[in-house]
């Protein structure tokens, strides 16, 4: 048997999963979406992620036809339908069937999807050895122009800035923002240790908030480490101590060289190495099981 779509309330194999292609999630991006992990049968920080896509949904004026709890049961039964112990979902809600104009009111309701499977965003040796990545010319999208904290479905920019660092033989990019302070990259938050001092760059620079994010900068606090949210330049990027990327899909996974610079030693370090260990634990206990 096969994966299981769930599509507005029907189960659907997957190569018969299908949108009409007047959706306006196909047509223009126009809906939202969260990628969430289970572990062991726990749906890792799924509030978190439901409250962040309702909050999502509410800032493009987009009405979900389901309340949190129904949402939050939808997922449930879709891993249990595909007998999934652990998984990645991607939760997506669409602004709907329309016309072929941009007119949000033509869409008489949104469509959820839940798509249930496996993901690797990186191969396990760069989770051990870690991950080489390289700053490109395409700036962030400036925060005014569309809000990262809208997890919306048109991720355009990050996917130009993936491609430049494809050209150049890399896995992953760092991207900027207009101004030329670190942002975040393309698909993940990023972090540098220097002095026992975990840094990030603030969100109001234009990042995604990211639940990992969130995660791992309480487990710092936690460990004894001063957490600061401050403007960080490529220099600081450079002469960090230690460097980590951290989302849903990657995880945490070691930064040791950015521009042909390395960073430390050249090798993931201890506090990240403690910080993983310490995230792990908190991947069986948080979350929902089913």
């Amino acid at each position: 048997m096969g994966l299981k779509v769930y599509i507005n309330g029907e189960y659907f194999e997957k190569n018969e999963a299908k949108v009409s292609v007047f959706d306006h999630g196909l047509l223009y991006g126009d809906g939202v979406f969260e990628g969430i992990r289970s572990y062991a049968r726990l749906i890792f920080k799924l509030k978190e992620h439901i409250d962040r896509l309702y909050e999502s949904s509410h800032g493009i004026m987009l009405n979900i036809p389901l309340s949190k709890e129904d949402m939050i049961k939808a997922v449930v039964e879709t891993l249990k339908l595909n007998q999934l112990d652990n998984a990645y979902i991607r939760l997506i809600v669409t602004r709907g069937i329309g016309d072929l104009g941009l007119d949000p009111r033509k869409c008489k309701s949104a469509s959820i999807i839940i798509i249930t499977d496996n993901i690797k965003l990186y191969p396990e040796k760069m989770y051990k050895e870690g991950l080489s990545i390289i700053t490109v010319p395409t700036p962030r999208n400036i925060p005014e122009a569309l809000n990262p904290q809208i997890k919306s479905l048109n991720y355009l920019n990050n996917i130009l800035a993936k491609i430049e660092a494809l050209n150049c033989g890399y896995e992953e990019a760092l991207m900027f923002t207009a101004h030329g302070y670190v942002a975040e990259c393309t698909g993940d938050n990023i972090f540098i240790i220097k002095d026992n001092n975990l840094i990030t760059p603030p969100a109001y620079l234009g990042i995604l908030k990211g639940i990992t994010r969130a995660c791992v900068m309480d487990i710092a606090k936690k460990i004894g480490m001063t957490v600061k949210e401050e403007v960080i330049t490529r220099h600081n990027i450079f002469t960090a101590s230690e460097c980590f990327l951290t989302g849903t899909a990657a995880e945490i996974i070691p930064v040791v060289c950015v521009d042909k610079r390395i960073i430390g030693d050249g090798k993931p370090g201890k506090i990240i190495l403690n910080l993983m260990k310490e995230f792990k634990k908190l991947t069986k206990t948080d979350g929902v099981k089913y």
